[in-house]
Order: structure tokens, then sequence, then C-alpha cells
């Protein structure tokens, strides 16, 4: 018996091992978009910086783990197997839920996923408990309870909510859906203040008022982060606690000027820029708060099972279903080296993850300044938001005076954009707001910790985010439906995450109870399958998106766009011109699967390019002023944009036709189409040679076997109006020829354009 609690232990712990690396790839985004987003330094830079926050804020994070021990639930109220059975469905659920949720791009928080789990858990539980457990086994429950004055005697019925900390989680629940306001109107106002006293042309004003805001900033940070985020730390004794306290003005007070002075002096001796320092501090912060504040959602309940089982092993004449779990309910102090193991592990998957690297995208989309592609289609709710949110404005710009609105106005002028990226792609926003973000956002998460309420800093930072966005009018006409869109889309993701936890954990813990040992191999197996097979999709998903139009673009520069532009035409030229042969040979074969394979490859083909033609702006802003040129990229766009819609005409009807069972095409009408691809393919091929290798380009070439074509096609449609009108072939056979002929025709036309508009901009690209 003893063997098998203790191999529950391990199983927990190489699912905390799990959990780390799936949740930090999770939560990166919390402590790196801000950085990332403004460009502020080097990826690799941010990543050391964010992993030295990270393994900092793992060592301070000890006060937090009770949390899982006693902030959901009554663990006196719980025998040992019983609260091992908890921690192990807990655990389950969580690395199943966040892996599932990463691989399928859903937002979600690991705070509340670990919160609404225990919930769950402890739930399903005392139901069990309560319905189907014996009277026997609840009178030690009830002997507690009266013996604390929580019961009136032993005849008084226990409910569920006596099993549930309900204040503690009530205010913990609260604590979490609350801060989401709260992140967001803190954001929005710090802001626009901000924006105020900086304006958008910050690079003037910053030289007066930089030193002032980053000593603001950096004592915030010392304060939040240093004295209330790590006053449950090992180091902060009794009398250091109690001297901060006592002197908590003038630490502030020395902290500001300190920070103050020293600024400004780099900034005059070294012309360090004080905002990325900013920036670059508050990340270290943010991801400190993080790991502080987060790391009981991974390993916090390895360590309350761990304790667990040292209580009982430690009286090996009890029964595990004898021992009620009181010792939970105490202090305990977290061994500093798991808490140094943990954050070893978090700062390595930083760097090693995949996932990490590409989480940050959704909310950088919501909040740059710039419009653009957006992901997220509007709603009536996000139209009717922003209806409104235009109607207060306009409200309030009748109320105030024209003076004010004008000066107001002026701050928020924006001005070009300067070349301050060195090669790391264009800013999504400026320092100022990145500054904001992590300044912001790191006293709420820290000030959470410091009350022992484990606040979900993906809530917290994605909100700081979309109010900062807010604030400074990133949400323009352009862009407001389609960013509200996608926070309510979110937040409604955010829900999913709590109820999916509750009910999910509430499920698993039932079934372990029911089938002990063996739902516990299942389960594991079962884990270790999810775990394997989500690692599969997310490869393959991330192999798709190597190939997608937003990787292209952020690629693309001025001195690679011919090289580039003549590999993508050649490429989907080539893939076109072989779907159109499988399209011929599955008419002929009446081969349904190869069809749909078809639109399949021409659909992902379609996509991406319709990706650069929405996006061509952020294209074009890479090439030097030449409207000419820009003109001629544009139109290769368009017309590599048509081709590919001639082709998804051509494959949809001929789907319909064998989805329909229509009879299938005749020998004669599929060797006429036949030869007309034998010479689209020699076309094709003089194209695609002619762009590779513009010394050897025959445009006379092209042109002659263009007409060629045309008049083959010609000849071809000709022919089957012959058959039509002799009634050797039905109507829905016609149709579907002669779509096919027009389709190819127009495509054909649209080929040899595409040519030239190639050809003109890469004239002048070279030139």
């Amino acid at each position: 018996m003893e063997t098998l609690y203790l191999l529950i232990v391990v199983v927990l712990f190489l699912l905390a091992i799990s959990d780390l690396i799936v949740g930090v790839s999770n939560d990166a985004v919390n402590f790196l978009n801000s950085a990332i987003g403004a460009k502020v330094a080097s990826f690799r830079t941010i990543m050391v910086i964010a992993a030295l926050g990270v393994l900092v804020g793992a060592v301070v994070s000890s006060g937090m783990m009770e949390v899982a021990r006693k902030g959901i639930f009554n663990p006196s109220m719980f025998y040992f197997d019983e609260i091992m059975m908890i921690f192990l469905a807990v655990m389950i659920t969580d690395v199943i839920l966040l892996d599932g949720f990463n691989t399928m791009g859903m937002p979600t928080s690991t705070t509340v996923s670990i919160v609404f789990e225990l919930l769950g858990a402890a739930v399903g539980m005392a139901t069990i408990k309560l319905f189907w457990g014996s009277p026997e086994s609840l009178l030690p429950i009830k002997q507690f309870m009266v013996d604390n004055n929580l019961l009136k005697d032993l005849n008084s019925d226990l409910n569920v909510t006596d099993f549930i900390n309900t204040s503690k989680a009530l205010m913990i629940i609260v604590g979490i859906f609350l801060s989401v306001i709260i992140a967001f109107s803190v954001g929005a106002l710090v802001q626009y203040l901000a924006r105020i006293t900086f304006t958008f042309n910050y690079k003037i004003r910053v030289k007066y008022f930089g030193a002032i805001w980053g000593g603001i900033a950096f004592s915030i940070i010392t304060y939040f982060i240093f004295i209330k985020g790590a006053k449950s730390a090992t180091f902060m004794t009794g009398d250091i606690k109690e001297w901060f306290n006592a002197n908590l003005w003038m630490v502030l007070f020395i902290s500001f000027a300190g920070w103050t002075l020293l600024l400004q002096l780099i900034h005059w001796l070294f012309k360090v820029n004080i905002l990325r320092l900013v920036v670059l501090v508050g990340t270290f912060s943010l991801a400190m708060a993080f790991a502080g504040n987060d790391l009981v959602n991974f390993i916090g309940v390895p360590l309350a099972g761990w304790a667990s089982w040292k209580e009982w092993v430690s009286d090996p004449s009890v029964s595990p279903d004898g021992l009620l779990m009181s010792a939970l309910s105490g202090k305990v102090q977290t061994p500093i080296y798991l808490l140094m193991l943990a954050g070893i592990i978090m700062v390595v998957t930083l760097f090693v993850s995949k996932k990490a690297k590409s989480v940050v995208k959704t909310s950088i989309d919501l909040s740059r300044q710039t419009a653009g592609d957006e992901r997220f289609p509007p709603t009536g709710f996000s139209r009717a938001i922003v209806r409104t949110s235009l109607n207060i404005s306009r409200a309030f710009n009748y109320i105030l005076p024209n003076s004010v609105i004008n000066f107001i106005d002026k701050q928020f002028e924006p001005v070009e954009k300067e070349d301050e990226d060195k090669g790391e792609g264009i800013a999504a926003f400026d320092l100022i707001r990145a500054s904001v973000n992590l300044v912001v956002a790191s006293v709420l998460i820290a000030f959470g910790t410091s009350l022992k309420l484990p606040l979900s800093t993906t809530y917290v930072t994605f909100m700081v985010a979309m109010g900062t966005s807010l604030a400074d009018n990133a949400w323009g006409r352009e862009s407001a439906v389609y960013r509200v869109s996608g926070v309510v889309a979110v937040i409604g993701g955010w829900f999913l995450t709590a109820l999916t936890a509750f009910f999910a954990s509430f499920i698993v813990v039932s079934l372990l109870n029911a089938g002990g040992i063996f739902s516990i191999i299942a389960f594991v197996v079962i884990t270790a399958f999810v775990i394997y097979r989500t690692h599969v999709l997310h490869k393959k998903n991330e192999s798709v998106k190597e190939q997608s139009g937003s990787n292209v673009i952020d690629q693309i520069s001025e001195d690679n766009i011919i090289d580039r532009s003549a590999t993508a035409i050649s490429n989907n030229l080539d893939s076109v011109n072989s779907q159109l042969h499988k399209l011929i040979v599955a008419l002929e074969n009446e081969d349904y699967k190869t069809l749909k394979k078809c639109k399949k490859q021409i659909d992902s083909i379609s996509s991406r390019t319709k990706y650069l033609k929405d996006n061509v702006g952020s294209i074009i802003e890479k090439f030097r002023d030449d409207n000419e040129n820009d003109f001629h990229f544009v139109q290769v766009l368009d017309y590599l944009r048509e081709i590919l819609h001639n082709a998804n005409f051509m494959i949809r009807p001929a789907i319909d036709h064998l989805a329909n069972t229509h009879k299938p095409l005749t020998k004669e009408q599929t060797e006429e189409l036949m030869s007309v691809w034998k010479s689209f393919d020699k076309l094709t091929s003089l194209v695609v040679k002619s762009i590779e290798q513009p010394s050897k380009a025959n445009e006379d070439k092209i042109l002659t076997k263009q007409a060629e074509i045309l008049d083959l096609i010609k000849s071809v449609n000709k022919n089957q109006l012959k058959r039509l009108k002799k009634a050797e072939v039905g109507t829905k056979n016609s149709m579907l020829y002669l779509k096919l002929l027009d389709e190819w025709r127009n495509m054909i036309l649209h080929i040899v354009n595409l040519y030239k508009s190639y050809r003109d901009f890469a004239d002048y690209n070279r030139k």
C-alpha cells in the first residue's frame, strides 16, 4: 500500500515537470509581449533577462504554496487516500487541459485552471463521500467540526460547502475576475497620463522627464517586487520585514531619488535610452512576479501530495482511509532547492520551447498601434460597444472646452516611425506603452502575491495591454470592432477554461475513486498519449505556419524581395499545374478523394496569398519610395490571386459533379483536356524559367505559346458545343466541361500578365 501512494507522489512530480513546461510555454506571453512588441532588444537578450527574472521569482514564491494545500478546500475534512486522489485528478486534468488549449491556440490561464480544478476535484470527492460513502467514515469529520465549533452536534448533517474553504476560495475567484477590470482600467489611466506627458514624439520630452519616469517606475518595482512580492521568501526574516514596514516612506523616497539620479547620470554619460532600461528591468520584474505568483500552479499540488505522504508514513499503523489530513492546515516552508529546481526547468523551457517563442502573437496583434490583418471577425456585440464608445466620446467632446480638447489631441498626434529596430522588424508599439504595460502589470501581480492571492498573470498582463492600447488610440475606427471582438473572444476563452477545469476534474476524481489502481494506470497512460499527440499536432501546425503569409512578411526585405517573389511564384504555378493534371485524371476515374485533396492544396496556397494581399501595406513599407514599383508588386499579387481563383473555380464544380454522381467525362473529352494541359504545362515551364532566370527569358515564345493554347481551347470548346447539339453528352456534363475551359482560358491570360508585372517589378528593383 505504501508503494502505491509513493508511486502516486512520483507521478505527481512527473506531471508537475510536464505542467511546468506546458505552463511556461503558455504564459511566456505574459512577460515577453511588451519587450518583443516594442523591439527593445534582440529576442535572445529579452529571453535572458526574462529567464533571470523567472529564476529569482521561483526562489521567493514559497508562501504561495499554501494555496494548493488549504486555499480552496479544507484538508481536515478529507482522509489521506481521498486527498491523494484529489491531487492526482487535479494534475492529470491540468496537464491535459493546458496542453490541449495550447495546441488548439485557445487563450487560457494557468491560475484559473488550477483553482477551478482544485475546486472541482474537492466538490467531486465531497459529493462521493456524502452520497455514496459510509456514515461511519463521516463520524471523525463531524467530531473534528464539533470540536472546532463548526458543527452543532454529531447528529447534524454535512453539506458539500463544509468541505470547501468557501471564504478563501470565493476571495481568490473574485480576486481573479476583479483583476480583469482593475488591470484594464489602471492600464488605460496610466497610459493616458503617460501619453499626455510624453506624446508620441517622446524623444524630446524624455530628455527632461525620462529619468523621473524611470525613477518612479524603478521605485514602484523595487517596493512591490522586492519588498511586497518577496515578503514570504526564506531570506525575509522578521527583523528585515519589520524594518522595511517602519521605514516605508523613507525607503520609497530614497529609492526614487537614487534611481532618478542614477538614470540621469547614465543617460548623460553613456547616452543610454532610459525607456529601454525601464522596459528591460520591467521585463525582469514581470517575469519575477510571474514565477513568484504562478509557480504554485505547477508544483503546489505535488508538494502538497508529498507533504501528505510524509504525514501518513510517519505513523504506519494508520490506514490511508483513517487519517484526516489536518496537518496540511499548518504553515510549511517549501525547501529552497525544490524552488530552484522548478525555476531551472522554467528557464530551460523558455529557451527550448517553440511554443514559448510563438505565443505572443495574439496579444501583440490586438494591441499593436497600426492597423493590418485582424485575426478576429467583428460581431454584433463588438459593433455595439464601439458605437456606444463613440457616442460617449462625442458627449465628452461636447462638454469639454475646445482648448482642452485641442491640447489633448495635440499630445496624441502620431509621428512617422523611425527605423529603430535594427533588423528586428517593425515595432507594434513604442517604448512608452511598453514601459507602462510592464510596470502596471508587475505592480498588480506583485501586490496580489503579497496578499496571497494567486492572480492570473495572463488576465492581468493581457488586460493591461488592452487598456493601454485603448488609451493610446490604437483601436481606431479602422480596427476597433475587430480588436473588441478579439478581446471578447479571449475573455470568453477564460470562462471556458474555468468551466472545463471544474467539470473535467470533477469527472476525473470520480473515475479515479471508482476504478482504483486500474483507473490510475489508465489515466497516466491517457495523459502520456495526449501529450505525445498534441506535441505531434503542434509540430505539424508549426510546420504549416512556417510557410504561412505572416512568416513570409516577417522575412521579406528590400534586398531579398526579387528572389523570394520568384520562388513563391514558381512554387505556386508548379503546384497549380500539378493540381490541374490531377483534376483531369480524377474526373476520368471518378476519384472524389483526389479532388478533395486538390481543393485542400489550392485553398492552402490561396489563403497564404490572400494574407499577403491583405497585408500588402506592411510589405511595400519595406521598399524605397517608388510608387511605380509598389504598383507592379501589387499587380503581381493580384494576378497570382486570380490564377488561384481560377483553379478553385475549376475544382469546385468538378467536386460537385462527382458528389452528385453525374455521368463522367467521355474518353474524347478527357483526351482534349489532357492536350490542353500538356500545352499549359509547357507555357507554365516557360514562365517559371523566365522568372527564375531572367537572362534566359523569352517573352516572344511565351506569347506565342499563349496564343496556341487559346486557339486550342477555342477549338475544343467548339467540339463540345457540337457534341451538345448532337445530344452526345448531357447538360450537366457540358456545363462542367465548358466551365473548366472558361476558367482555364482566364488563367492563361492571368499567367502571362503575372509574368509581365513581375518582369517590370524586378527591373525596377534592379535599377
